[in-house]
């Protein structure tokens, strides 16, 4: 038999894989053995890549950081930009006639100031008096609210068993006010950063009316012309809503107190122009709970006088109420704060969510702005014809629906 000649140098052993070709090179030994394809290597890019997305994500932290240690700060500058933008309508005006603007901000400090120390010392008089006369003539108070009650709505309510109930609200709201009066010194010390709160709050309203434009010349030094000018007319309509929300405010505030003076004179209700000074401004600079706020005060008020009284009184401020939500206020505002209700009251509900009262004070506002930023640099399209974009027909007024009957 034959034997199988030795595979000549360079032939393909019999034990090789089938599907290895005959001229592979075989396993390479030396340094290059255990180094990674060309293919296989990181980019060169990827570590860069890493660090940079560390360092923004730090500088993000650090900026989070910065802004809650900063936040009163801000929010204390946010309240001066807000005064300044309301009365720089009135301070323009002032220096347009001659005035220094210094010397126009500082007079308007001192309208303001007396206005609101005058509003403060008739309300607080009227408050003090009134609850000395409460609380002297509450049981007294309380048997004609109960016997006009029970001869009106034909109860049975009883004087004895709700004095007899009295004892145990007293003793609660005693324990309560004496907790109260122990912790003197973290009253003090709220008193005391409400104060320096309040001062900041005035010098940095006043240097940013007072300098104001050489502070927009500062700002606009470091922006192209272009964009200067956008800055610009974003500002004058910041100052032009801001000083718009407070006029119409305070015209609405002035024919409320007048309606509300003349309805609780002629019901002979005391202190009638007092009462109506803080309806008016109440019902109109606090939002949301104002009107209920600025109501509260007249229908106890009125008690003293009689529970018929206090329940016109309360028919008249809901009366009233609805009057100057359907006809006063859109008219007045309409060339001011053109929003919608229920825009302004999300707004004021995420005031209070962020900022609290002062977001509620400075919701409607700052909402008109951005309104009017929307309008101004938004591009708008005409809208197609289609059911669902359908207009309402324009609603009659109710005389004619007299005259028709």
């Amino acid at each position: 038999m034959p034997q199988t000649p030795d595979p000549a140098p360079g032939d393909t052993p019999a034990y090789a894989p089938a599907d290895v070709p005959p001229d592979a090179p075989g396993p390479t030994a030396g340094p290059a053995a255990g180094r990674p394809a060309a293919g296989q290597r990181m980019p060169p890019w990827l570590p860069k890549a890493f660090a940079l997305a560390a360092a923004v994500v730090l500088a993000f932290m650090a900026v989070l950081w910065l802004l809650q240690r900063l936040r009163e700060l801000l929010t204390l500058l946010l309240i001066s930009l807000f005064l300044a933008f309301a009365i720089e309508p009135a301070v323009n005006w002032l220096a347009r006639r001659g005035w220094r603007r210094g010397l126009a901000t500082a007079a308007m400090f001192v309208v303001v100031g007396l206005l609101f120390a005058g509003f403060l010392g008739g309300i607080g008089s009227l408050l003090a008096t009134q609850a000395a006369h409460l609380i002297d003539g509450f049981p007294d108070y309380v048997g004609r609210l109960i016997g006009w009650v029970n001869g009106t709505f034909g109860t049975h309510l009883s004087q004895r068993n709700l004095f007899q109930r009295l004892p145990t609200v007293t003793d609660t709201l005693s324990r309560h006010l004496t907790d109260l009066a122990g912790n003197v010194w973290g009253i003090g010390t709220t008193a005391f950063g409400v104060i320096f709160n309040a001062l900041g709050v005035l010098l940095f309203t006043f240097y940013l009316s007072a300098e104001g434009p050489r502070f927009r010349r500062t700002v606009c030094s470091l922006l192209p012309p272009r964009r200067q000018l956008e800055v610009l007319r974003a500002w004058e309509i910041a100052v032009d809503k801001t000083g718009g929300y407070i006029y119409s405010r305070g015209l609405l505030a002035l024919i409320s107190g007048i309606a509300h003076y003349a309805a609780m004179a002629g019901l002979g209700v005391p202190y009638a122009a007092t009462l109506a000074l803080w309806v008016g401004v109440v019902s109109q600079f606090i939002p949301a709970v104002g009107t209920y706020l600025a109501g509260a005060v007249p229908v106890l008020i009125a008690l003293t006088k009689g529970p018929s009284t206090a329940l016109w009184i309360l028919l008249f401020v809901l009366a009233y109420q609805q009057l100057e939500n359907y006809l006063l206020q859109p008219r007045i505002t309409a060339k001011t704060l053109d929003m919608h209700p229920a825009v302004a009251f999300g707004l004021i509900l995420a005031g209070a969510a962020v900022a609290g009262p002062v977001g509620v004070v400075l919701a409607i506002p700052l909402g008109a702005s951005l309104q009017a930023f929307a309008d101004a640099y938004v591009r708008r399209y005409d809208v197609e014809e289609h059911p669902l974009t359908e207009p309402d027909a324009p609603a009659a007024h109710w005389w004619r629906w007299l005259r028709r009957d």
